[in-house]
């Protein structure tokens, strides 16, 4: 009997990768010229804000309650609330150093969530992947190094991004055996909205946007919206094992916009040591893939 032909398009998943991922460098580039200007919780809250109310009006009229209904609610408060955090740090860390090493920087995380699913989870990794994880942590080593010239305090923030969004993901393995793409889609923006209007409150907002900088703090929220619907419309479309690679294009679109926007260059043992970062977590996703599939869900 002949095998049944896989469903979707592999060439439409991995266009709906490169271009999501390319939103996502966009919507980083907003974040860094926004945060040199703006106070940072403002910046992420309205982003938030704006992410809640695109996926309400899209979503709401068909979903309607079922958009909030979860069965472990404390767990996805708490995914909510490291992904806040992380977005936080995120935008500390692009206001004080540059996108493309800030964005390797923080794509250690798929490695972190490696090591922590062996000590939690109990999943097992081969010898091979605690070698991508060495290559991983060496690029990383090589981004921040001193002579790199890197802002201290970006650097920190960065690796405390890289914690959150390790425990991010690592409850987004867990809570996804129980609870819809939209729930946790939706709870993610809702937690995140009244987390940082909640800071708002005690902070102040500091001086307010001016002329495009509206338009680029909305825009900032769409693209980041824009950005997730299409990559979980991607992974309906090829596997995994596909498209778990291309996620790495963001560092090329990071790299690249940043030096247009803010003519910033890695030197040669920076983009060394990006590429480091790129192929460990590579082989971790491909490893992840073909050892046990995980349903896809990203928010």
């Amino acid at each position: 009997m002949a095998a049944s032909p896989l469903p979707g398009n592999p060439i439409k998943g991995v266009t709906l990768v490169t271009l999501s991922v390319m939103l996502f460098a966009m919507a980083d580039v907003l974040t860094k010229h926004l945060t040199m200007l703006y106070a940072v919780p403002l910046v992420i809250a309205l982003r938030y804000l704006v992410n809640l109310l695109m996926l309400l009006g899209a979503l709401g009229p068909k979903q309607g309650r079922a958009l909030f209904a979860t069965q472990r609610t404390g767990l996805v408060v708490l995914r909510g609330c490291c992904l806040a955090v992380a977005s936080l740090t995120m935008g500390i860390a692009l206001r004080y150093m540059p996108v493309g090493e800030t964005v390797a920087i923080i794509y250690i995380a798929p490695i972190l969530v490696m090591i922590l699913a062996a000590t939690f989870l109990g999943e097992k990794v081969s010898v091979a992947g605690w070698i991508g994880a060495a290559l991983g942590f060496l690029g990383v080593l090589l981004i921040m190094r001193p002579s790199a010239g890197l802002d201290p305090i970006g650097v920190t923030f960065a690796l405390i991004n890289a914690v959150f969004a390790s425990g991010y993901h690592l409850l987004t393995r867990v809570l996804s055996r129980t609870e819809t793409t939209v729930a946790l889609l939706v709870n993610t923006a809702m937690v995140g909205t009244v987390a940082f209007g909640t800071i708002l409150l005690f902070t102040g907002l500091g001086p307010l946007p001016t002329g495009w900088d509206w338009a680029f703090l909305l825009g900032l929220g769409g693209l980041a919206t824009v950005g997730h619907f299409m990559f979980t419309a991607a992974y309906r479309e090829a596997p995994a094992s596909l498209l778990a690679p291309v996620n790495y294009m963001h560092l090329v679109w990071a790299g690249i916009l940043g030096w247009i926007v803010f003519d910033h260059a890695p030197d040669g043992i920076s983009m060394f040591g990006m590429g480091l970062v790129a192929v460990a977590g590579i082989a971790v996703a491909l490893r992840a893939s073909m050892t046990k599939p995980q349903p896809a869900e990203i928010t």
